[in-house]
């Protein structure tokens, strides 16, 4: 089977996951397929910002205005490498620290 994804630039796929996903600025759910979640990952820790740190407590603040489950929320931050969390602190990594969607792959194979 072709993956279809291929065909459609990477913005407008990524637009039609948030389209899918959120109504207004919450989420809906939290998707199962791993590219379209790390896609609302990206979205969701656009939220913090660059060179803050934050407490669990914050975050879980910040991340229940767009859905209740800030915990598994919180835990793929970190799993995807979008933030860190050293001694119940949290940050926003950068963009360039990021795991790519095919380090990710390998890592849960």
């Amino acid at each position: 089977m072709a993956n279809w994804t291929k065909d459609i630039p990477a913005e407008a796929w990524s637009a039609k996951v948030l389209r899918n996903y959120t109504n207004g600025d919450r989420l809906t759910k939290i998707p199962a397929s791993r590219k379209k979640r790390l896609v609302i990952l990206k979205w969701l820790v656009n939220k913090f910002d660059l060179g803050r740190t934050y407490t669990e407590k914050e975050v879980n603040e910040i991340l229940k205005h767009y859905h209740p489950d800030s915990a598994t929320l919180r835990r793929e931050f970190i799993g995807y490498k979008l933030m860190k969390r050293e001694l119940g602190i949290y940050e926003r990594l950068t963009e360039n620290l990021w795991q790519s969607e095919k380090e990710i792959m390998k890592q849960k194979n």
